[in-house]
């Protein structure tokens, strides 16, 4: 694997070399480059003291920064490139399950590795030589596609309880089996894992959208508990049948969309909307007697509300929020060729220029949640050829589109306040029923019969 390691990389174990120090290239590194993937981040370890690593790289032309020197971490910059660097180290009492109260050095890097989560990520290389230090066969558990905890599962989840969790998203990202103890032993840790910050479960949620088949993630989340601790809400759609509209019940119906999603490399909001676009139907979920099929009216509005709690709790930003829930609240629209030319500037103006082609992708992924294959989204097409012959006219979409504004308005002799935003948005309806409504000259005759009217 020599040929593999970044020149720069083998010009830090060189100074470390000569400074008679062991140097180590651990971690998912390590785990990428036997599973023949490109390398970008480096985690090393050494047998240096943070203060001996400061020395030496300072000694060298490097810059060190102790971004996490309690633990032993120091961030190393050289020629451009960053590292972190951490002394040889064992761990011990995790009272608050998420970081150790103790960290004491270890001697050698088979006690650093000791104190890892998973066998494939136990494995460390030997620099600048390449030899592989591997005491927990993670290479044999790498080649066998298996997830398993280094010792005992039980007792490596009951010290971090991010690692049931980082294990599931592992299961996703790489496609790989969690091994059965390892598997046992996260329901049992729950409570562990109830105190790891929100943040860190958003961000391994991510991880788990970002891959490219998200439903092992969430399924295996629902099997273990994971998923009704951090998100209720979709383990409830678990068992909610749809008798008459799809093959699935709610929950196997949001996985297909979200992995229709993750397929076409769609956004992270977009994968959210998918992942949530339905999750609301349990509270809505009604059976027609005289049909028997189950009625879901208005689930868009409860669904949408419900991701705004959802994502509140998992501190994801506002702006990502707010789009996430425009698009669950819009997902449901439904095309049929008998829609005016006012329908179709109304949905412009309701969904937003902008998220037009994000809501043609979520109904797209709605629609394949149905069956999972041969989906028909003609009528999706057609709806898109209509919207895009309607903006080449340049019709106007918003208030800010409108020919006048509200300081003609004024001018024109109607005050400020409430009013005047009902007199615009009346504007807006008139023009999106008819375009040729749109000069300055109609639009303030509009305005005066509406003021006459109302004010």
């Amino acid at each position: 694997m020599t040929k593999n390691i970044d020149p720069v990389l083998k010009e830090i174990a060189a100074i470390f070399n000569n400074a008679g120090k062991e140097i180590y290239l651990v971690g998912g590194a390590v785990r990428d480059m036997l599973m023949g993937k490109k390398i970008h981040d480096w985690d090393l370890a050494t047998d240096a003291s943070p203060e001996e690593v400061t020395a030496v790289m300072r000694s060298n032309k490097g810059k060190v920064i102790p971004t996490g020197i309690k633990h032993g971490t120091v961030t190393v910059l050289y020629k451009n490139k960053s590292c972190e660097v951490t002394t040889f180290r064992t761990e011990s009492d995790y009272s608050d399950g998420r970081r150790p109260d103790k960290v004491s050095y270890a001697a050698t890097i088979e006690e650093d590795l000791s104190r890892r989560d998973f066998t494939m990520n136990a494995i460390a290389l030997s620099l600048p030589s390449c030899k592989v230090v591997d005491p927990f066969n993670g290479a044999k558990d790498i080649k066998s596609e298996l997830i398993r905890c280094v010792g005992e599962a039980a007792q490596r989840f009951n010290e971090d309880g991010l690692r049931p969790l980082r294990a599931v998203r592992f299961a996703s990202q790489l496609g790989f089996i969690i091994e059965q103890e390892t598997l046992d032993a996260i329901p049992g840790a729950l409570s562990v894992c109830e105190k790891v910050s929100w943040e860190r479960v958003r961000d391994e949620i991510d991880k788990i959208l970002a891959s490219s088949l998200p439903s092992q993630g969430f399924n295996l989340m629902r099997e273990t508990g994971l998923l009704k601790l951090f998100i209720p809400e979709l383990e409830r759609c678990f068992g909610v049948e749809q008798k008459g509209f799809h093959e699935f019940d709610v929950f196997g119906h949001s996985l297909l969309a979200c992995d229709y999603a993750a397929a076409n490399n769609f956004s992270r909001e977009l994968r959210l909307a998918a992942l949530f676009h339905d999750i609301g139907k349990p509270d809505v979920r009604a059976l027609d007697k005289t049909s028997g099929v189950y009625t879901f009216y208005r689930h868009e509005e409860v669904s949408a509300d419900m991701n705004r709690t959802i994502m509140e709790r998992l501190k994801y930003p506002n702006a990502v929020i707010d789009k996430v829930c425009h698009l669950v609240k819009e997902h449901m629209f439904l095309y049929t060729d008998e829609w005016s030319n006012a329908a179709v500037r109304r949905f412009i103006a309701r969904i937003g220029e902008d998220n037009l082609d994000d809501i043609y992708r979520l109904r797209r992924a709605d629609i394949y949640g149905f069956s999972g294959r041969n989906p028909d989204y003609r009528s999706i097409e057609k709806l898109v050829d209509r919207v895009n012959k309607i903006l080449k006219e340049g019709s106007a979409f918003t208030i800010k589109n409108l020919a006048i504004g509200g300081n003609d308005l004024m001018a024109a002799g109607i005050p400020g306040g409430k009013i005047l935003g009902v007199i615009l948005k009346e504007l807006l309806e008139t023009v999106l029923d008819d375009p040729a409504q749109n000069t300055p000259e109609k639009l303030l005759e509009i305005a005066g019969r509406i003021f006459k009217e109302r004010g």
